[in-house]
């Protein structure tokens, strides 16, 4: 674990194979808690997992919200931008490859994995996204052509409407990106049988290989 670059972070060298596995936790978390995730859905991948820097109720997040699912749009695209400088740093500072650089996130770490992809295109070669709602809508369509994506959604997710998901899916496709969506009878709890899905999902895109 470590203070360096602006974030509390945790770093887990990878296996050499030069794939690099960005964790982003949801509200409550901290840079431990999707440790054991990363592990399993890309195995001997680099692990990356920085801590949110906004408290509310002492529970950290990426971001702030002025209500469940009304997002500070300011501050999120401040932190955005700010997550972003941190992660170039980081792929300097160890070394990683920035070609093969994957965000997972769940609830809260998946909606600024979202406005990752939305604002700094290019950034993630691909990413995974647990319980994700549209971050914002983009004023102009980026160029995400070929970025391969994983939503996992619950139809009885009771934070996040199905027509938001579906618009984030749709968001994502109409710039380019190649959105698998997947739906489950479920909440917003996270499920093995996902988990297993996404480890599936990723063993698939060649350069990941």
């Amino acid at each position: 674990m470590s203070e360096d670059l602006g974030f509390v972070h945790r770093f887990e060298p990878g296996d050499g194979s030069g794939v690099t596995l960005l964790l982003l936790h949801g509200t409550g978390g901290d840079e431990n808690d999707l440790i054991p995730l990363g592990s399993e859905i890309l195995p001997g991948a680099a692990l990356l997992s920085p801590r949110g820097k906004t408290l509310e109720h002492g529970a950290p997040r990426f971001f702030r919200r002025l209500a469940e699912g009304v997002f500070d749009h300011e501050d999120l695209l401040l932190r955005t931008h700010e997550l972003a400088g941190f992660i170039e740093a980081a792929m300097k500072q160890y070394e990683l490859d920035p070609a093969k650089l994957v965000a997972a996130g769940y609830s809260n770490g998946a909606n600024i994995a979202a406005s990752l992809t939305l604002l700094h295109p290019g950034l993630l070669r691909a990413a995974v996204l647990f319980r994700a709602m549209v971050p914002f809508e983009p004023e102009t369509t980026p160029d995400l052509a070929g970025m391969p994506v994983f939503i996992a959604a619950g139809r009885r997710d009771q934070m996040i409407p199905p027509d938001n998901t579906e618009r984030l899916a749709e968001t994502l496709r109409e710039a380019g990106a190649d959105v698998d969506l997947r739906w489950r009878d479920i909440g917003h709890g996270l499920t093995y049988e996902e988990v297993m899905e996404a480890k599936g999902w990723l063993a698939e895109i060649p350069p990941l290989r």
